[in-house]
């Protein structure tokens, strides 16, 4: 359900998406999961095997190889994978859960000096206030 349009490389980056599906359980309970997609750059590693025309000559009775054989590596290509951050809640908070995505898909992304299971974990933490207001 996080990747709709298939798990594709592509050979540009795309921008970041959003969006929420809502999954449905035995008990009819909904689960609202927020999805943040993004293009992360991938190394392709192809090798061509190829050979230059050889010659052989025969020195001394026995037959001796002539000409180079080439390498036949590429040069590495970049292609971009897909890649999802995913957060489910039986809240349906859509703006706010974007946001903590966002937060998160940001301090990956930038290489920030804060590890991203404290980060999580913080975000995990913080109390959602119940709908209504204060009671």
């Amino acid at each position: 359900f996080c990747q709709p349009g298939g798990w594709q490389l592509s050979k540009e980056r795309k921008q970041p998406t959003f969006f929420v599906v809502v999954l449905t359980d035995i008990d009819s309970e909904r689960h609202y999961c927020s999805c943040l997609t993004f293009y992360e750059a991938e190394i392709n590693l192809q090798v061509k095997t190829s050979q230059s025309v050889t010659k052989s000559a025969e020195k001394d009775g026995t037959k001796e190889v002539e000409g180079e054989e080439e390498s036949g590596l590429i040069p590495p290509a970049e292609v971009f994978a897909p890649k999802s951050l995913v957060l489910v809640s039986r809240l349906d908070y859509p703006e706010i859960f974007r946001a903590c995505l966002g937060l998160i898909y940001t301090v990956y992304v930038d290489s920030l000096n804060v590890s991203l299971e404290t980060l999580i974990a913080n975000l995990c933490s913080c109390l959602v206030p119940a709908s209504g207001g204060s009671q």
